[in-house]
């Protein structure tokens, strides 16, 4: 079965009863310059084309989170859409955002694999539509310790714990940034994304512990 979802921040296929290797066979076929994700959760593909909302928030939560680290002087490895993919979980991924950065001494200069690698420290996810799949139940599955979700509105915040996500009120990453930071970033953003580069790095440089 397919479903077809469209709105100005993406548009959704959603195919239902695949197998894995069927998963893998569209894979392949798709060029890997293609600007669509794909996300495969036992037997249910979703192909999602990122439009303008989707990619301008995916674009500057992604550089809210550089600078972040940067300015904490921590370390990173960005694997931006790199597909994650565990064959004995029947689930693969292809998250906006994810990143190591507790965990990049590890995977430094180096080709990922979920096999023998840990997941990555931090995924970010942009959904402007209803989604299909259980993008908490996967990612807790893969592993990943924290999870972002952004919806246009709202910055969800999620902590592995026993195998599930919790909510959060703040980042365990970075539990001195509250919430209201991300959305001063975006709408300053919006209006001039220098200008709110700028002052977001002021801003970490200031409180950074």
């Amino acid at each position: 079965m397919k479903t077809l979802t469209t709105t100005t921040g993406e548009q959704r296929v959603t195919l239902h009863g695949l197998t894995w290797q069927q998963y893998q066979q569209i894979l392949n076929a798709l060029p890997q310059t293609r600007a669509a994700h794909l996300i495969f959760d036992c037997g249910t593909l979703e192909i999602t084309m990122p439009l303008e909302e989707h990619e301008f928030a995916s674009e500057l939560i992604g550089l809210f989170l550089r600078i972040l680290v940067v300015e904490t002087g921590l370390r990173l490895r960005s694997l931006r859409s790199t597909t994650l993919w565990r064959p004995d979980l029947k689930r693969g991924a292809e998250p906006d955002n994810a990143y190591y950065i507790y965990h990049q001494p590890q995977v430094a200069g180096r080709s990922i694999d979920l096999s023998i690698d840990p997941p990555p420290d931090l995924v970010i996810e942009v959904d402007m539509t209803h989604t299909d799949i259980d993008k908490n139940q996967l990612y807790a599955a893969l592993g990943v310790p924290e999870l972002w979700r952004y919806n246009g509105r709202e910055w969800q915040i999620f902590q592995l714990w026993d195998g599930c996500y919790q909510g959060c009120d703040r980042s365990p990453l970075f539990p001195w940034v509250p919430k209201e930071c991300l959305y001063r970033f975006l709408a300053e953003a919006k209006m001039d994304e220098v200008e709110a580069e700028k002052n977001w790095r002021r801003w970490v440089q200031e409180q950074r512990p």
